[in-house]
C-alpha cells in the first residue's frame, strides 16, 4: 500500500491537504471521502485499511478550517465553497483516473456536503455512501442555533464549541487527537441550516446509488431524519442499515468491521456486471493531484 499526502487548489485558491491510499494490486474503484464537522481525513484509516486489499484506492480531503487545511476552525463564508472544493478534488481525481468507477462516502457534515454534490453533479459518481447524516433533526442545542442565526449577518465569524455528544471510547481518542475540533461559526450554521432543506427538498431528484448507515444510539443525528430522507428517494437503487446500540462516530463503535463489511458487500454489488462493460480495471496515474506537494511513503 502507497499513502500519499499533497494539496489542492480550492475555492478562492485556499490550498488544502489531502491523502490518499493506493494499492499495490489493480485498482477497481476510488472511494472519496468528506469528514463531518470538527473531524478530519486521518479519521478514515481504518477504513482504509479494509478496503485497500479489495482493490479500492481511497481518497480524503480535510475540510477548509479543519485539520491540516487552512482557515478558521469550523467557518465557511458560503456553502457554495463546500460544494466547489469538492468538485474540484473530485474532478482532479478523475482526470487522473478516467476509467475508473467512482463512489462518494460522507459522513455526517461530509453527507449533506456529498448529497448536495451528489444532487448537482450525479453523473460523475457510482454511487453515494453516508454514515451517520445531518438530515432532519441535528441535535445541537437551541440556544447555539439561535445565537448561530442572529449573529451570522454581523459576526459571521462568531464561535461556538458545538458540543457534540459522544460515547466514551470516541471521546476519549478526541482529547487525544490534535487535529479534532468542536467549532462551527455562526455563518456555518445558517449555511449548513439552508443546504440541509434543500437537500431533503430534492431527496426525490437523487438519481445514484444510495447507501445509508446509522447508528440507532446516535444521539447527535438520529437515524429517524435518515429514515425520512431515504423514503422520500425515488431512485429505486437504495438500502438503509441500522446498527443496534452505535453511536455517532463510527469509526469508533464495536462493530465497525461489521459496518465495513456492509458496505464493502454494497460496493461489490454495484461493481459486479458493471465492469464487463467497462475495462477490466482502472489506472491511476499517480503519485499526487499536484505532484509538487506530494509525499510517498509505503506503509
Amino acid at each position: 500500500m502507497k499513502h500519499i499526502e499533497g494539496n489542492f487548489q480550492g475555492s478562492g485558491g485556499l490550498k488544502l491537504y489531502y491523502q490518499s491510499w493506493q494499492p499495490q494490486v489493480q485498482v477497481r474503484a476510488i472511494i472519496a471521502i468528506v469528514h463531518g464537522l470538527g473531524a478530519h481525513s486521518g479519521l478514515f484509516n481504518d477504513a482504509a485499511q479494509l478496503l485497500i486489499p479489495q482493490g479500492y484506492a481511497i481518497y480524503a480531503f480535510d475540510l477548509r478550517g479543519h485539520g491540516r487545511s487552512p482557515g478558521q476552525r469550523g467557518h465557511i463564508n458560503a456553502w457554495a465553497e463546500f460544494r466547489e472544493d469538492l468538485h474540484t478534488f473530485l474532478q482532479r481525481i478523475q482526470e487522473r483516473a478516467p476509467t475508473c468507477a467512482c463512489f462518494l462516502w460522507g459522513h455526517s457534515l461530509g453527507a449533506v456536503i456529498a448529497l448536495d454534490y451528489a444532487l448537482h453533479f450525479p453523473e460523475s459518481l457510482w454511487g453515494i455512501i453516508l454514515t451517520a447524516p445531518a438530515i432532519g433533526k441535528v441535535r445541537v442545542p437551541p440556544l447555539k442555533v439561535a445565537l448561530g442565526r442572529m449573529f451570522s449577518r454581523i459576526w459571521p465569524r462568531f464561535s461556538l464549541k458545538i458540543g457534540v455528544e459522544r460515547n466514551r471510547q470516541a471521546m476519549i481518542e478526541y482529547l487525544k487527537d490534535p487535529l479534532r475540533h468542536e467549532y462551527g461559526s455562526a455563518r456555518l450554521a445558517t449555511e449548513f441550516f439552508v443546504a440541509e432543506k434543500w437537500v431533503q427538498k430534492h431527496a426525490s431528484q437523487l438519481q445514484v446509488p444510495l447507501l445509508i448507515l446509522n447508528g440507532s444510539s446516535d444521539r447527535v443525528t438520529p437515524p429517524e431524519g435518515s429514515l425520512k430522507f431515504y423514503q422520500q428517494v425515488t431512485f429505486p437503487d437504495k438500502e438503509w442499515y441500522v446498527y443496534p446500540g452505535d453511536y455517532h462516530d463510527v469509526n469508533f463503535n464495536i462493530d465497525y468491521s461489521d459496518v465495513l463489511i456492509d458496505l464493502g458487500d454494497w460496493l461489490e454489488k454495484h461493481l459486479e456486471g458493471e465492469m464487463s462493460h467497462q475495462s477490466p480495471g482502472c489506472y491511476i496515474k499517480i503519485p499526487s493531484l499536484q505532484p509538487e506537494n506530494v509525499n510517498i511513503s509505503p506503509t
